[in-house]
């Protein structure tokens, strides 16, 4: 029975795995990829975690696995929520499809980088979607 579970538990992290790959792959633009990196990648190693400490089944492989699974589901949004504003305040271009940009008129925090660059404000504004 155990290795059952192992085996569902370690062929659904590898399917979330593959899927966050291939959303690295195929998604067009830099804030659209992080989430497939974060939250599929997350889930898939999770996954994987957890499959590592149904098959040992020892008290201290489980708790290091665990903790694992506990510090990824917790680091991960933090990761993608810097990820997305790094590229934000860096001007990376948004999809073309993208129809809304809610930070292109309040865009207070990225102010600083941008004078330090010499760039007066946030210019996205001016260029608009692109």
């Amino acid at each position: 029975m155990v290795e059952a579970i192992t085996a569902i538990l370690l062929v659904a992290g590898g399917i979330f795995a593959f899927i966050a790959s291939v959303g690295m792959l195929r998604l067009p633009d830099t804030i659209i990829r992080m989430h497939a990196a974060t939250k599929a990648g997350a889930l898939g190693s999770g996954l994987i975690f957890l499959a590592l400490a149904c098959y040992y089944l020892e008290l201290s492989i489980t708790l290091r696995a665990l903790a694992t699974v506990f510090f990824l589901l917790l680091t991960a949004p933090v990761a993608a929520h810097l990820i997305g504003r790094a590229a934000y305040c860096s001007r990376v271009n948004l999809w073309h499809k993208t129809w809304i940009d809610e930070f292109a008129n309040i865009c207070d925090w990225c102010e600083t980088s941008a004078e330090e660059e010499g760039a007066s404000g946030c210019e996205l504004e001016e260029k608009g979607t692109q």
